[in-house]
């Protein structure tokens, strides 16, 4: 198998040869990537040579509507769904928030809806509001480690239930959920599945198709593009659901979820996160050009993941004869490389130390109360979380174990 060439994936990310940044190591990607400079480049030209009503007659305006549809097509392409089966929104929260009130239109007196407590509050808060509405929301609970397990969601399934919600990847546990097997528990249970990819996506964006999800969701800007969130919907789904934009765009699948005018120039410019996979694709694996983008996805996804373990086994070790308690599974394997830790000291007031060593992470709760909670955390007092993805140099990981071995 390939090598990732981080030398190379260094160059295609302009921050880290920006002067204000130098001597900086970025250890908060789960809040947000640096975006490639395919991505800026795509932005820029929009802004710059494309900012008119998309679509129109004149060569700009006509380029700038291409660009858009180029976005949609390449990463459905990419994540093995329909053309219009992917809608673009200003945040995955805003999105889960458009998906669950369509569901609130279309469900029945009597019907429930399953949430976890390792999620994000995105993609459960949202569907908990539902209960105002009188529909009955159950909560798939995790164990003291917090993972989640089959036997309790199937105890939680009967022919009431209209969707399950829950995580790829939690943001702070960060133990990757078998998405096929819960797809499957779901399905024979006559519901939808609802996945919140926005923990994942970073790592290798998925094959939506294979895990047999019915909605997916992840963020773009944790995607080293611009700041929009992408829901991804079977088309069954979508013309189920009733219409959530104008009623004039009823008849446009890939419009149906999206109330409000998109973001013309960050939906053009999200042609360059799949510029960006093509080019790491083109740099390790030329001899195999002809493979089709989900296969070409699929292979850089793997090279990341290699990466990202690689990187994740050191600090594991190093966590491992400090006085912390790491949340989570310890096998690279089973997690992405987000590492939330729990101290004596406050999250927030780590992060505020690491900072003195250039080492950009955050402390809190991560808008994850209920996780905190449920593994016996004050939200208060928080966790640090440091997350990287494959983009991350040995350098800054030798440093940041060596400023946690100083502050903890």
């Amino acid at each position: 198998m390939a090598t990732l060439d981080v030398d190379f994936v260094r160059a295609q990310f302009p921050a880290f040869a920006d002067p204000s940044l130098r001597g900086l190591a970025h250890f908060e990607n789960a809040g947000g990537s640096f975006a490639c400079g395919q991505v800026i480049d795509r932005l820029t030209r929009f802004y710059t040579s494309r900012k008119l009503q998309p679509y129109g007659d004149t060569a700009p305006s006509a380029a700038g509507g291409a660009e858009m549809d180029e976005a949609r097509s390449r990463l459905a392409a990419m994540l093995n769904v329909g053309e219009d089966e992917i809608a673009f929104g200003p945040s995955t929260t805003q999105n889960t928030y458009v998906l669950a009130n369509a569901f609130r239109q279309m469900m029945q007196p009597g019907d429930a809806v399953v949430v976890t407590n390792q999620d994000h509050e995105a993609n459960s808060g949202p569907w908990r509001r539902l209960a105002d509405e009188g529909f009955e929301v159950r909560e798939w609970r995790m164990d003291a480690e917090g993972h989640l397990a089959l036997p309790d969601l199937e105890a939680l399934l009967d022919d009431r239930v209209r969707v399950v919600c829950f995580p790829h990847c939690s943001n702070l546990v960060a133990q990757i959920n078998d998405v096929p097997a819960i797809v499957a528990k779901v399905h024979a249970a006559g519901a939808l599945a609802c996945v919140d990819g926005v923990s994942y996506a970073p790592h290798g964006l998925p094959d939506i198709g294979a895990l047999g999800a019915d909605i997916y969701l992840f963020s773009t800007y944790k995607t080293y593009g611009p700041h929009q969130g992408i829901l991804c919907a079977t088309r069954a789904v979508i013309d189920a659901l009733p219409n959530q934009g104008h009623w004039f765009n009823a008849k446009y699948p890939g419009k149906r979820l999206t109330p409000a005018g998109p973001d013309h120039a960050q939906i053009a410019a999200c042609a360059g996160i799949a510029d960006y996979i093509d080019a790491l694709y083109a740099h390790h694996f030329e001899a195999e050009s002809q493979a089709g983008p989900v296969a070409r996805a699929a292979q850089v996804h793997d090279l990341m993941r290699a990466r990202e373990m690689a990187l994740t086994g050191p600090v594991l070790e190093c966590l491992s004869d400090l006085d912390v308690r790491v949340l989570g599974p310890i096998d690279p394997a089973d997690r992405a490389p987000t590492i939330a830790l729990h101290h004596a000291r406050k999250g927030a007031d780590l992060a505020a130390d690491l900072a003195a060593d250039g080492i950009m992470c955050g402390g809190g709760d991560f808008y994850a109360v209920r996780l905190l909670e449920a593994m016996g955390i004050d939200p208060a007092h928080g966790v640090l979380r440091v997350s990287f993805t494959h983009y991350t140099s040995e350098e800054e990981i030798d440093r940041l174990c060596a400023a946690l071995q100083r502050v903890l």
